[in-house]
């Protein structure tokens, strides 16, 4: 499997948004070695100064969004629909003490404390753009390590070639599982390919902003595929599987026509409902002109992981 790494630098190191385009004019004189090293997910400290330390995105660079926005904005259906209900009701879920289990094809199951897992594997700080399936995008800087290191040291069989994902089924605590006019079925299932799942860029955040996760953004461990739409990045999970079998998803179970498997970022293959050409920027722009850009094939990461898809057909295996 690849073994290259892409580092990226402490949150205290990345520019406000406001000091970033009072200094883009300095900035467009840089020469070509520091534009070409950002990308992304980031540059290491010795290819720019912090100030070039952006994400690649519109007019020409993108900051992270705004920490309220990202903690304030967020699709977490186990707590309700509206994008404020997970950060309004999620007040009685308890994130400690907690377990995730590592199971399946792998020659080392093992049930890990969340604390144990992240002394284990550490924490590296990670700026990913973010993009919804309906069609609006963050920039975040998340906590975490790479899913990759959890699963080498479980050994994976050799007949293993997905990866299963489980959240976790807390009713008392977690209001949008108690029914209602709209209901997912629970609990909340995602799962990857193998190699997607191996990929030096997926990760398993358990931060955000510096900060452990809180409970409104998949408390205390969640997954990050940053070139998938956001549904594919379970929140809150408890089981890892590996199989041999495609696994069910949640999204691709309640409507499979307009969810696919692998829910790779794609303009190209509109939602039924909605076009996927352009997004909408949370945070930028204002209620009634919001600032929106055009969406790149896998979300921008395609440099680095378009070479897992090039035998597929990527509108028909969506």
């Amino acid at each position: 499997m690849p073994s290259f790494h892409y580092p990226v630098p402490p949150v205290c190191e990345i520019t406000p948004r406001h000091l970033f385009m009072s200094r883009r004019a300095a900035l467009l004189g840089v020469g070509s070695a520091v534009a070409a090293g950002i990308v992304g997910n980031g540059v290491s400290r010795a290819a720019a100064p912090p100030e070039a330390v952006l994400a690649r995105g519109w007019p020409a660079q993108q900051a992270p969004t705004p920490k309220k926005d990202v903690l304030s904005y967020n699709n977490f259906y186990e707590f309700g629909t509206d994008k404020s209900d997970p950060a309004e009701l999620s007040g009685d879920f308890k994130p400690r003490p907690w377990s995730v289990v590592v199971d399946g094809l792998v020659d080392n199951p093992r049930t890990w404390d969340i604390d144990a897992l992240i002394k284990q594997f550490g924490q590296q700080e990670r700026l990913y753009r973010m993009r919804c399936v309906e069609a609006w995008s963050m920039v975040v800087p998340w906590l975490g390590f790479e899913l990759g290191a959890l699963l080498r040291a479980a050994a994976p069989k050799a007949g293993a070639r997905y990866v299963a994902f489980t959240s976790v089924v807390r009713p008392a605590e977690m209001p949008g599982q108690r029914g209602g006019l709209f209901s997912l079925k629970w609990p909340y299932v995602e799962g990857l390919r193998l190699d997607e799942a191996l990929h030096p860029l997926t990760l398993l955040a358990t931060g955000v902003y510096g900060e452990p996760l809180p409970n409104q953004s998949g408390a205390p461990i969640r997954l990050v595929v940053p070139w998938k739409y956001g549904f594919k990045s379970i929140k809150s999970i408890t089981r890892i599987t590996l199989t041999d079998q495609q696994p069910p998803t949640s999204w691709n179970q309640m409507a499979p026509n307009e969810y696919g498997f692998y829910a790779n970022v794609n303009p190209m293959v509109d939602h039924p409902r909605w076009s996927q050409a352009s997004e909408q920027i949370i945070g930028e722009g204002s209620l009634f002109s919001a600032a929106r850009k055009p969406t790149e094939l896998f979300n921008g990461y395609g440099q680095q992981v378009a070479g897992l898809y090039k035998t597929m057909d990527l509108r028909k295996e969506f």
